[in-house]
């Protein structure tokens, strides 16, 4: 989970002790970073004043090119974890929108509050199943299992200093922390349980005093009383009255969740005390004669597990450091034994002093977590928790920051706060994997504008894989799939995306990357949509050029079908009020032209020619298509405009298309073409003449377009 401070790459590009070499060479390391994740490509260059003054040639010598990444990849596991918390991380931003909408303190609203402690529940009740799993499949797991169970033990204890059952802030902290370690750090062990269950006489095993004294130290009165009980077999009279008459202490010790009122567990948490003290009396009126059984002291032993129920600190310490236990110990013993009105504000205080003893180790990231977090200190618990796992530093700074726990000011160097800082690191961490770019720019678009700005760039980078066949669709479904232009389901996740963060300028941008996939691969249907969704209409322009062009370069029939894929555009972008007129008009020529072929292929001559009449007197066709239309239709067009044109020089803004397409079909005497062209209009015209004559009067005759 932490990123690796260095790396060492295999091959060594540069042996140990070698590094003179790479002087020698005036070459020096350089890196790029991907655009795709937080990867880098490292290679050797040459060093910025040797290199060449010209361009060199291309060589096929071999360099040596590595890949990196600071950041491991998740495992499945490890994704599956991220994306089921990531749907909680959402639920809080849900929350947090909410509130900030309605101009509530959150720290003062019941509803809110509880609704944030029952998200916090969420998180640790994921990780706790997360640990059980990865417990079972220990051996196929690339993720120790023991990661997961320090994520669950942090979480749990910042659920119950910080986010308390609302209403129980101020209520004393003892019994919740005590039940928080025995549940996650489990002492004594089963397994001493049931060796010294198994023995006739246990009180002489080495381990059976220890044992005794863990357990109520621990506040486990089943297994204390049970164990007491084997005493009544002990040959001391003075231990086995003893052992009967503390088994009613350990078994009525007042609980505060028993009493509805703090003031009523104060007083029963009195009278116990009492009860105790009178314990001790009978115990030092015990003779010194019989204070040993020759194999244990026993008197000291039971002095010590007296002194526990006096709430003695010194005894709990010495005790705490016999055993071999650490400092939380003695921090939860004393709000059960020695302060059992222990507040959480008070509670800072008291790990203070037991640290002076029992200082933490540095080296246990883990128990840094817990000595923030018992010291009131989440600003430090947020530094441990980012070197243990970004993804804990990330949730927990996100709970916190509502709560009032950490500062919204923003840092004047990354004009982050710190919630903002630690999510962005976590959401850095999760692009390492390309995949997850959907949950990582939902963890982004929460950091303000930098991490805005950030997703930004990841979403118009992420591979749209439009032309890649879904494993879902059979082999024999893909071509019609494809044929019905099923789109991938990365550019509809994108969009979706984009709408739910608003951010439309991405949604066009990544529409006018789409398009130009689409043009790519000659799918201009598909291209001159995402066009107009992206409202790019110079684009649109261009590809409708580009439809153009394939008649130029492959003929009519060709032509008519890749028509066919863009005329059910038309009549949306006619309707649509933001379409620029000059592209929708482009598009229109395209598609009239295309209806106007496919009447000659069909031998539609006359429709045909009045198609074509119909294009210059409506103004569709550009003048650069002028000749190419009369040179396509030469027995069917009267127009003269374009010879007389390019006689007086005019001739490369109209002949442009036409000589194109000539170069294409092996002709290259456009002028010669133009003169066949007038030659059959004189032929026209004398036909007409003829015609007229004496003959019936022609009625003049517009063929209404389809589009």
């Amino acid at each position: 989970m932490q990123s690796t401070p260095h790396l060492n790459v295999v091959p060594p590009l540069i042996e140990r002790g070698r590094t003179d070499e790479l002087l020698a060479s005036e070459r020096t390391l350089c890196t790029t970073i991907s655009p795709l994740n937080d990867s880098n490509a490292i290679f050797m260059v040459p060093l910025l004043e040797k290199l060449p003054t010209r361009p060199k040639h291309a060589t096929t010598e071999e360099q040596m090119i590595y890949f990196t990444t600071l950041a491991s990849l998740p495992s499945a596991e490890r994704r599956l974890f991220i994306g089921d918390t990531s749907i909680i991380f959402a639920a809080m931003q849900n929350l947090t929108k909410t509130v900030n909408e309605n101009g509530v303190d959150l720290t003062q609203h019941e509803n809110s509050q509880r609704i944030i402690r029952k998200l916090a529940l969420d998180y640790v009740n994921f990780a706790k199943e997360c640990w059980i799993h990865l417990s079972r499949t220990a051996e196929t797991s690339h993720v120790p299992a023991d990661h997961y169970r320090c994520l669950y033990t942090c979480l749990t204890l910042f659920t119950i200093l910080y986010l308390p059952e609302y209403g129980f802030e101020n209520a004393p902290v003892g019994d919740d922390i005590m039940e928080w370690l025995n549940i996650h750090f489990i002492e004594p062990s089963t397994e001493e349980g049931d060796h010294l269950s198994s023995l006739e006489r246990p009180w002489e095993d080495e381990t059976f005093w220890p044992y005794l004294i863990r357990v109520v130290l621990r506040g486990l009165s089943k297994a204390a009383t049970f164990f007491l009980g084997t005493l009544a077999h002990h040959p001391s009279d003075n231990l086995r009255r003893l052992a009967h008459g503390i088994v009613p202490l350990l078994c009525g010790q007042p609980k505060l969740q028993n009493f509805e009122a703090e003031r009523e567990f104060a007083y029963a948490s009195q009278r116990w005390k009492e009860k105790v003290k009178t314990l001790r009396i009978e115990l030092d009126e015990v003779p010194e004669s019989d204070r040993q059984d020759g194999y244990e002291d026993w008197w000291d032993r039971f002095s010590d597990i007296v002194g526990i129920l006096e709430g003695r600190g010194e005894v709990i310490r010495k005790v705490c450091e016999d055993l071999g236990a650490d400092w939380r110990e003695v921090c939860v013993a004393w709000g059960v034994f020695v302060d059992t009105r222990l507040r959480r504000q008070e509670l800072p205080d008291v790990v203070a002093q037991v640290l002076e003893d029992m200082p933490p180790d540095p080296t246990n990231i883990e128990e840094m977590v817990h000595v923030a977090l018992f010291m009131g200190d989440p600003v430090k618990a947020l530094e441990h928790a980012a070197q243990l796992d970004p993804w804990l530093s990330a949730h927990l700074a996100d709970m916190m920051e509502p709560l009032s726990l950490v500062e919204k000011a923003v840092n004047e160097e990354s004009d982050l706060n710190i919630r903002d800082f630690y999510v962005f690191s976590y959401a850095e961490y999760l692009h390492s994997d390309p995949a997850m770019w959907r949950i990582t720019v939902t963890y982004m678009y929460s950091c303000g504008k930098i991490g805005s700005a950030t997703a930004d760039e990841i979403l118009v980078r992420v591979p749209l894989r439009l032309h890649s066949k879904p494993l879902s669709i059979a082999e024999g479904d893909r071509q019609a799939a494809s044929d019905k232009g099923d789109l991938s389901a990365i550019v509809k996740d994108i969009n979706a995306t984009c709408h739910e963060y608003q951010r439309e300028a991405v949604r066009r941008t990544v529409c006018q990357i789409a398009a130009q996939s689409f043009v790519q691969h000659k799918e201009y249907g598909l291209a001159i949509s995402y066009c107009s969704s992206a409202e790019d209409w110079p684009g649109l322009g261009r590809v409708v050029d580009r439809v153009l062009q394939e008649y130029i370069r492959a003929g009519p029939e060709q032509y008519t079908k890749f028509v066919s894929g863009i005329a059910p555009s038309l009549q949306a972008l006619r309707v649509n009020a933001a379409a620029h007129g000059v592209f929708v008009h482009r598009l229109m020529f395209a598609v009239r032209y295309a209806e106007f072929h496919q009447r000659l292929l069909n031998e539609e001559l006359q429709d045909a020619a009045w198609d074509l009449v119909s294009m210059f007197q409506e103004d569709i066709a550009p003048k650069s298509w002028w000749s190419v239309l009369l040179c396509d239709a030469m027995d069917l067009l009267e127009y003269d405009e374009i010879v007389s044109r390019t006689g007086q020089g005019a001739g490369g803004h109209y002949l442009k298309n036409l000589e194109a397409r000539l170069q294409v079909v092996g002709q290259q005497d456009v002028q010669k073409q133009l003169q066949l062209v007038r030659l059959a209009l004189a032929k026209y015209f004398a036909r007409c003449a003829m015609i007229g004559t004496g003959g019936t009067e022609l009625v003049p005759r517009r063929v209404l377009s389809t589009v």
